[in-house]
């Protein structure tokens, strides 16, 4: 079985005076993956679209 090519992009959520200080995140139907826009080759997460949620609710109200 092959992994689909993921299709990365910066999130509107990361935003900040610093435009090197950022996520991207690539969405499939059943995860949400997340990296270091400066290290793309570094580690990721990989959340439920259900964590994601939580967890930019929990973010914006910082």
């Amino acid at each position: 079985m092959s992994t689909p090519e993921l299709h990365w992009f910066k999130s509107s959520y990361s935003d900040s005076s610093n435009g090197n200080d950022c996520i991207e995140v690539a969405p499939t139907p059943t995860t949400v993956h997340v990296r270091d826009s400066k290290n793309a080759s570094g580690p990721r997460l990989t959340l439920t679209p259900e964590a994601w949620g939580d967890f930019v609710t929990y973010a914006s109200q910082s």
